[in-house]
């Protein structure tokens, strides 16, 4: 059953701040459209939204679009996430000794959220991911990983409640195969992302232990296939190993 939002108005302005977010600015007429509001109505929100500082006008396109009011929040609720700065000396530390880019993330329900990131200064490529963004557990190495740590009932419950997409040739569908994998990443220690999320890209992850309950953070090395194949899996998961014992080794300390 498809649960409304209590408060109305609430979810016209949020919906509207997430549509100029991701269009970067927009008409009046298409954000009507897109948000299957009226004219005046969707102007009525937009006001409220100039108000409240997180909207502006274009003078010249008369378009709208979002204000840094939106970022600033985001990094005030950033600095007070204690475990980013505990972690991020040492997601440095591995990108400079290996020469890839590091993401960490926090899950929040069926996904994982990047919040940190450190990109490989030696890198060409850069990483399609963003602080902020999210990726399912199911098909993400770092999802996996913490996903392994899960008892059977929650790992049931993860893959019931996501939407199981082949997303790549490589996306693992079926149930089954899902759990032959997580038992292999409980045996060596970490795991791996073959494409399964995004063509060309393969990783490395390992999750943090945490104090009680299931694993809610872990970490990953990105690179693209050309630079990562099995023999430099190999070597990378090491490094990957270790910065994951150096990093619990700190946390236990805290």
């Amino acid at each position: 059953m498809e649960q409304k939002n209590p408060i109305q108005v609430a979810g016209r302005l949020f919906r509207t701040l997430e549509l100029l977010a991701e269009t970067g600015s927009a008409g009046l007429m298409e954000l009507s459209s897109s948000l299957e509001l009226n004219k005046t109505t969707a102007h009525r929100v937009l006001n409220s939204l100039i108000y409240m500082g997180y909207a502006r006008q274009n003078p010249v396109s008369g378009k709208y679009e979002p204000t840094f009011k939106i970022v600033d929040m985001a990094n005030k609720i950033m600095a007070k996430v204690d475990i980013v700065q505990t972690v991020r000396p040492y997601l440095r530390k591995l990108m400079e000794a290996t020469g890839e880019t590091v993401h960490f993330v926090e899950r929040d329900g069926i996904d994982a959220v990047y919040i940190d990131k450190v990109e490989s200064l030696n890198n060409g490529i850069q990483m399609v991911s963003r602080i902020g963004s999210r990726i399912p557990l199911y098909c993400s190495g770092v999802g996996k990983a913490m996903v392994a740590g899960m008892d059977e009932w929650e790992i049931e419950e993860i893959w019931n409640n996501s939407e199981i997409v082949r997303l790549t040739p490589f996306t693992v569908t079926d149930y089954d195969d899902f759990k032959a994998e997580l038992q292999e990443i409980r045996e060596r220690g970490y795991a791996l992302d073959n494409e399964e999320n995004e063509t060309g890209v393969r990783c490395i992850a390992c999750s943090l232990k945490e104090p009680m309950g299931s694993a809610r953070h872990a970490f990953s090395i990105s690179a693209p296939v050309s630079r990562m194949d099995n023999a430099r899996i190999s070597e990378l998961a090491g490094y990957v190993m270790q910065t994951k014992a150096e990093i619990e080794k700190n946390l236990a300390k805290s």
